[in-house]
């Protein structure tokens, strides 16, 4: 990955006698001495290739030339017996291309004196919240500190200007977005396989988990979402406890993250191998908006226009099998919108002055129905790489058709 690139396209954005602080985060204490697995800053990561935690990236364009720092933790010999190794000041700078690279231990004394001697007239952080109700990230939490510190110097937020960049990707991030689908496929053939009535919801979990990580997947994506019968209509269902019955289906929403990068797939199977008459009619419909939305996928667009594409198609269908009189009922039965950018973050960053795609955007085309009075829920998900002329379905290889997944499951 170009990170100086990426480093100097936001440096570009940043106003003159400006600089950027940016943390990559800290472990998140859970009880006694258990922590969560780390999950470093992804604006970090995107500008620098690492993925540790207790780092800094200063961009510094109140000097001629802009000067860019990594700092990173030094190295404990004892505690890296106990915990593994650190990151080394070498490794540092191979990985993310900085030849600036110090101990941590001098980042004070070196924001200090680039306060007291530079003409600093702004400093960004990366302030994105997500939601009112979230507990503020570390970087907000030091942005805070920082204005209490320095009240007179105007903050503002580089999730912004990252944000624009990580829209679209490059060669070597569609081709990590890729090896993630490959697994992914391999994986949900795995759990085809070994599906049948009886088996509870995280087996089919547990075969999907492991067939990734078997694989080289770094982890899920996200968790895995494996909702049966009624449980397939709740969205976010994540409990996977229930038993799968006969003549149910099976809907499992998963990924694989391979290099930092995601795979956002859903496909919805029957638990005994085949599709009854009605499940088969709302399926083909599902796949209809799938296969029209990917059709119809090109630079220029929105997805606000994605999504009234696939609401058209799923309105007259439901309007066809009776349940709803009018277009705008819809809703009743298809509640979400069909698409969302993927990359680093599975729901990636999307800055509304981009709304319109651009080659080199990847997102997600995932429509569904969720009919609870049939215990019926069907979402078909592929990702899709916004093209020159259109779009290109990346997970065009894991099968979809009501034909293809009988014919696959009744091999086994």
């Amino acid at each position: 990955m170009n990170y100086q690139a990426r480093r100097e396209a936001v440096l570009e954005k940043m106003t003159q006698g400006s600089v950027a602080i940016l943390y990559s985060g800290i472990e998140v204490h859970v009880s006694a001495d258990e922590y969560e697995h780390f999950h470093g800053n992804r604006n970090f990561f995107y500008l620098t290739g690492l993925r540790r935690e207790q780092m800094v990236l200063i961009l510094d364009k109140a000097v001629e030339p802009a000067k860019v720092t990594l700092f990173i933790e030094e190295a404990d010999p004892a505690m890296e017996r106990w915990y593994g190794r650190k990151v080394t000041i070498e490794e540092a700078k191979e990985i993310s291309g900085i030849e600036d690279v110090q101990f941590l231990a001098s980042l004070n004394s070196t924001v200090d004196r680039m306060m007291e001697r530079e003409d600093v007239e702004q400093v960004y952080f990366d302030t994105f919240r997500h939601s009112r109700e979230d507990m503020p990230d570390y970087n907000l939490i030091k942005a805070n500190e920082f204005h209490a510190l320095y009240p007179g110097i105007p903050m503002r937020n580089l999730f912004p200007l990252v944000a624009a960049g990580r829209m679209w990707k490059d060669e070597e991030e569609i081709a990590l977005t890729r090896e993630a689908i490959k697994l992914t496929k391999e994986a949900l053939e795995q759990v085809m396989r070994n599906l049948k009535p009886g088996m509870k919801e995280y087996h089919a979990q547990a075969d999907f988990e492991y067939s990734i990580f078997r694989n080289g997947a770094e982890c899920p994506a996200f968790h895995t979402i494996a909702g049966s019968g009624i449980n397939g209509t709740m969205l976010h269902y994540d409990t996977n406890r229930d038993t799968c019955q006969d003549g149910s289906l099976l809907l499992l929403d998963l990924g694989a993250r391979v290099g930092g990068y995601n795979s956002d797939i859903t496909r919805t199977y029957p638990v005994n191998g085949r599709f009854t008459e009605r499940q088969k009619e709302v399926y083909d419909l599902v796949l209809a908006a799938n296969r029209k939305v990917a059709e119809e996928a090109k630079p220029g667009m929105t997805l606000k226009e994605l999504n009234e594409i696939c609401k058209s198609v799923l309105a007259k269908g439901l309007i066809e099998l009776g349940l709803i009189e009018k277009e705008e009922d819809v809703s009743k039965y298809y509640m979400h919108g069909v698409s969302h950018h993927l990359g680093i973050d599975v729901h990636d960053v999307n800055v509304a002055a981009n709304a319109k795609l651009r080659p080199g955007a990847i997102i997600t085309d995932e429509p569904g129905l969720y009919i609870d009075e049939w215990e019926i829920g069907i979402r078909i998900e592929d990702d899709l790489l916004i093209t020159e002329n259109g779009a290109e379905v990346l997970s065009k290889d894991i099968i979809r058709t009501t034909e293809e997944i009988e014919a696959f499951m009744k091999q086994m």
